[in-house]
């Protein structure tokens, strides 16, 4: 996947502008792709001049103009036909995990520090996308959501970035765990 999907993907429901695809991706889009504003002011640029983007200048009083993005028929088509593409498996390249394989050369209150600080992150993830998820469902349970709501493809999304958070969080205790246990317990090394 390009970052160019995940940008049309954000702007199909809403004309955003960049400061606002910037927000989108930090709260609800960076749980399956990242991207630095930066990168994404350069890519909305990189769609318009490609026309998969059509952007309109907004005037404002007392605030600087900004420019607001939507898709375009064929950034639609280019969406639809990447969504025909087979899917590439996706890896977790991450620190933390190089550090654990290491463990048993480490000193282990420090692993123990590090898992505990990464399931804080995902603690405050798990609660930021709670909130999202009851954001997007208003006052409908989630079932009914499920099967009636519109635009399910981010509810979708943000569930699984929320599983994904609960993963994590649930795997640093556990780690640390057993790390403490083997400590108490003097495993040889």
């Amino acid at each position: 996947m390009a970052l160019r999907h995940a940008v049309l993907a954000a702007l199909l429901n809403e004309e955003l502008s960049g400061y606002q695809l910037a927000k989108a991706f930090d709260v609800g889009v960076a749980n399956f792709w990242h991207a630095l504003p930066q990168q994404l002011y350069a890519e909305l640029a990189k769609l318009e001049r490609e026309g998969l983007v059509a952007g309109r200048e907004v005037v404002q009083d007392t605030r600087p103009n900004k420019r607001l993005f939507t898709v375009t028929e064929a950034g639609l088509a280019e969406l639809t036909r990447f969504a025909a593409t087979a899917d590439k498996p996706s890896f977790i390249r991450d620190d933390l995990l190089v550090k654990v394989q290491a463990a048993d050369h480490l000193d282990p209150d420090e692993l123990v520090t590090r898992l505990l600080e990464r399931a804080a992150l995902a603690d405050a993830k798990i609660e930021l996308f709670g909130g999202l998820l009851r954001r997007m469902r208003g006052d409908r349970d989630e079932e009914d959501f499920l099967r009636h709501g519109d635009h399910i493809g981010p509810y979708l999304t943000c569930l699984r970035g929320l599983a994904f958070e609960q993963g994590n969080r649930d795997w640093c205790h556990r780690t640390a765990a057993v790390l403490r246990e083997r400590r108490t317990t003097d495993v040889p090394r």
